[in-house]
C-alpha cells in the first residue's frame, strides 16, 4: 500500500498525498452526512480512519494510533445513532443542546486530554513533530465525534474550534490537500450548526393539543 503515500498531483506549488486526499475526501463526506443526520456518518468516519491507518502504518505509529482511536469512536457513534434513531418521527436522531454538566465535562476532558496527549508525544517524539497543536486537534476530533454520537449540536462547535488551529498547522506541514479540505470543513460546519441547531430548537417546543404532530 506505498502508493498510498506517494504524490498524486501538486496543487499551487504542493505536493498532494494520495492518503491525505482519499482520507479527507471521506471526512467531506462523513461532515455532509452528519449534517443530514444519516447514520451513514460512521461507517464512512470508519473507512476514512481506515485507509489513514493503513497509510500511516509502519512509519508513523503516532498518526496510525490516532486513526484507531476515531475507529473506535466511530463504532460506538453507529451504536448510539442506531439506538436512538427510532425515537424521533422521521427515523434520525433528534439533536439537542448539551446540558451545563455535559458541556463542563467535555471541556474538562478536552483541555486534560490536549495536555495528556501532547506530554506524551514530547515524551516520545516519534509519535507527533508538533506536539501540542497535534494533540489539541486529535483530543478535539474525539470530543467533537462523541459530542455528535449523542446527538448533541456543541459537536459543530467543537469542530470549528478544530478547524481554527487545523487548517493553518496542515499548510506548515506541507499537507496542503487537508488545508484546503479544513476550510471546506469550516463552510459545512456553520450550515450543520445551523441546521442542527434549528432541529433542536423545534423539538423542543411543546405541541399544542389539538395541532398537527
Amino acid at each position: 500500500m506505498n502508493w498510498l503515500n506517494s504524490e498524486a498531483f501538486t496543487l499551487f506549488g504542493q505536493r498532494i498525498i494520495w492518503s491525505d486526499m482519499i482520507g479527507n475526501i471521506f471526512g467531506l463526506i462523513t461532515l455532509a452526512l452528519g449534517w443530514r443526520r444519516s447514520i451513514w456518518t460512521w461507517p464512512t468516519q470508519f473507512l476514512s480512519g481506515l485507509i489513514l491507518f493503513v497509510a500511516f502504518y509502519g512509519h508513523l505509529a503516532g498518526s496510525a494510533g490516532k486513526q484507531v482511536v476515531v475507529m473506535a469512536v466511530a463504532v460506538y457513534g453507529w451504536w448510539q445513532w442506531n439506538r436512538n434513531r427510532g425515537k424521533s418521527a422521521d427515523g434520525h436522531i433528534t439533536p439537542r443542546f448539551a446540558t451545563g454538566r455535559e458541556r463542563a465535562a467535555m471541556i474538562g476532558a478536552a483541555a486534560a486530554g490536549t495536555v495528556a496527549v501532547a506530554l506524551l508525544f514530547k515524551a516520545y517524539p516519534t509519535l507527533s513533530w508538533d506536539p501540542w497543536p497535534d494533540a489539541y486537534i486529535f483530543v478535539g476530533t474525539v470530543v467533537a465525534m462523541y459530542a455528535q454520537a449523542r446527538g448533541m449540536v456543541e459537536f459543530w462547535f467543537a469542530w470549528l474550534l478544530v478547524d481554527l488551529v487545523g487548517v493553518p498547522l496542515n499548510f506548515a506541514n506541507g499537507y496542503a490537500f487537508s488545508g484546503f479540505v479544513y476550510v471546506i470543513y469550516g463552510a459545512l460546519v456553520l450550515w450543520g450548526m445551523r441546521d442542527w441547531w434549528l432541529r433542536s430548537r423545534k423539538a423542543s417546543q411543546p405541541v399544542m393539543e389539538g395541532a398537527p404532530a
